[in-house]
Protein backbone atom coordinates (compact mmCIF):
# COMPACT_ATOMS: atom_id res chain seq x y z
CA UNK A 1 0.00 0.00 0.00
CA UNK A 2 2.89 2.47 0.62
CA UNK A 3 4.41 1.88 -2.66
CA UNK A 4 1.01 2.80 -4.40
CA UNK A 5 1.02 6.23 -2.31
CA UNK A 6 4.41 6.63 -2.78
CA UNK A 7 3.52 6.67 -6.95
CA UNK A 8 0.56 8.63 -6.37
CA UNK A 9 2.83 10.96 -4.84
CA UNK A 10 5.46 11.07 -7.50
CA UNK A 11 2.99 11.82 -9.79
CA UNK A 12 1.43 14.33 -8.45
CA UNK A 13 4.91 16.07 -7.89
CA UNK A 14 5.40 15.64 -11.18
CA UNK A 15 2.42 17.09 -12.48
CA UNK A 16 2.90 19.85 -9.91
CA UNK A 17 6.20 20.50 -12.02
CA UNK A 18 4.44 20.25 -15.16
CA UNK A 19 1.95 22.78 -14.09
CA UNK A 20 4.91 25.31 -13.24
CA UNK A 21 7.06 24.72 -15.98
CA UNK A 22 4.14 25.71 -18.25
CA UNK A 23 2.90 28.66 -16.31
CA UNK A 24 6.24 30.20 -16.31
CA UNK A 25 6.49 29.69 -20.42
CA UNK A 26 3.08 31.21 -20.47
CA UNK A 27 4.11 34.13 -18.55
CA UNK A 28 7.59 34.86 -19.50
CA UNK A 29 10.45 36.21 -17.43
CA UNK A 30 9.36 37.44 -14.19
CA UNK A 31 12.56 38.35 -12.00
CA UNK A 32 11.68 39.28 -8.55
CA UNK A 33 13.75 41.60 -6.62
CA UNK A 34 13.77 42.98 -3.30
CA UNK A 35 11.90 46.36 -2.16
CA UNK A 36 14.62 48.66 -2.47
CA UNK A 37 16.09 46.98 -5.91
CA UNK A 38 12.69 47.12 -7.79
CA UNK A 39 12.04 51.01 -6.56
CA UNK A 40 15.14 51.52 -8.14
CA UNK A 41 14.28 49.98 -11.68
CA UNK A 42 10.69 51.43 -11.52
CA UNK A 43 13.30 54.95 -10.95
CA UNK A 44 14.82 54.09 -14.23
CA UNK A 45 11.76 54.40 -15.92
CA UNK A 46 10.39 57.59 -17.47
CA UNK A 47 6.74 56.73 -17.23
CA UNK A 48 6.84 53.84 -15.37
CA UNK A 49 3.33 51.37 -15.50
CA UNK A 50 3.26 49.41 -12.11
CA UNK A 51 0.64 46.86 -11.30
CA UNK A 52 -0.53 46.54 -7.62
CA UNK A 53 -2.31 44.06 -5.87
CA UNK A 54 -2.88 43.35 -2.19
CA UNK A 55 -3.07 40.18 -0.89
CA UNK A 56 -4.28 37.76 2.63
CA UNK A 57 -6.51 39.05 4.96
CA UNK A 58 -4.85 39.08 8.54
CA UNK A 59 -1.41 39.76 7.25
CA UNK A 60 -1.49 41.96 4.42
CA UNK A 61 1.18 41.99 1.23
CA UNK A 62 1.68 44.19 -1.07
CA UNK A 63 2.81 43.10 -4.41
CA UNK A 64 4.14 45.00 -7.27
CA UNK A 65 4.73 43.80 -10.96
CA UNK A 66 6.57 46.26 -13.48
CA UNK A 67 8.37 46.21 -17.05
CA UNK A 68 11.31 47.48 -17.83
CA UNK A 69 13.21 47.27 -21.00
CA UNK A 70 10.99 44.05 -22.02
CA UNK A 71 11.63 41.92 -18.55
CA UNK A 72 9.17 41.97 -15.95
CA UNK A 73 9.72 42.64 -12.39
CA UNK A 74 8.12 41.70 -8.99
CA UNK A 75 8.09 42.70 -5.43
CA UNK A 76 6.19 41.53 -2.28
CA UNK A 77 6.41 44.20 0.45
CA UNK A 78 4.74 44.12 4.18
CA UNK A 79 3.82 48.01 3.68
CA UNK A 80 3.13 49.75 0.72
CA UNK A 81 6.20 50.89 -1.28
CA UNK A 82 6.76 54.90 -2.07
CA UNK A 83 5.91 54.97 -5.19
CA UNK A 84 7.46 57.81 -7.26
CA UNK A 85 4.83 60.58 -8.83
CA UNK A 86 5.08 59.64 -11.93
CA UNK A 87 3.91 56.14 -11.94
CA UNK A 88 0.57 55.00 -13.85
CA UNK A 89 -0.43 52.91 -11.02
CA UNK A 90 -3.02 49.61 -11.90
CA UNK A 91 -5.02 48.45 -9.17
CA UNK A 92 -5.71 44.46 -9.95
CA UNK A 93 -7.69 42.03 -7.47
CA UNK A 94 -3.98 39.94 -7.46
CA UNK A 95 -1.08 39.05 -9.08
CA UNK A 96 -0.03 35.55 -9.70
CA UNK A 97 3.23 34.38 -10.16
CA UNK A 98 4.95 30.92 -10.91
CA UNK A 99 7.30 29.35 -7.68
Amino acid sequence: MSTVVGVDAAVGGAIHQATVTQATRASGVIIRLGESEFLAVVQRAEAPMVVTATTGMFSKKHQYLTSYKGLAFYTKADTPLPLPPTCELVQAKGIWVPD
